[in-house]
């Protein structure tokens, strides 16, 4: 059995969310931990066991998680359903119910309003 995620969250906020850890993660080496990086050098598979493991702690598949290709731009991106690909943005807003919005951060801070 895997180890289990460890998940950050605030009672001040209303919807659902959560800042994920290394904890629980599939992914050894220097990926050691919860790496959801698609576009890493990870293995592909570890990858999608991870993100499912992200998924179903938020209570969704893992095709209603939704990443991008992260550029370090101003660019926001509507989102109205999984996506089969990962388009160039930096930030995510949705209204659909059911679709997970992560954003996957190292040195960088990530916002949640």
């Amino acid at each position: 059995m895997p180890a289990a995620l460890e998940i950050i969250t605030s009672d001040a906020l209303a919807l659902r969310h959560g800042f994920f850890t290394r904890k629980g993660g599939a992914s050894s080496g220097i990926f050691a931990g919860l790496n959801c990086g698609t576009g890493s050098s990870d293995q592909t598979e570890i990858v999608a066991i991870n993100r499912a493991r992200v998924a179903e702690a938020m209570g969704v598949g893992p095709e209603a998680l939704v990443t991008v290709h992260q550029v370090h731009s101003a660019r926001a991106l509507p989102v109205t359903g999984p996506l089969s690909i990962r388009p160039e943005a930096d930030a995510l807003v949705t209204a659909t119910p059911g679709i997970l919005l992560a954003v996957l951060t190292a040195d960088c801070q990530p916002v949640l309003f």
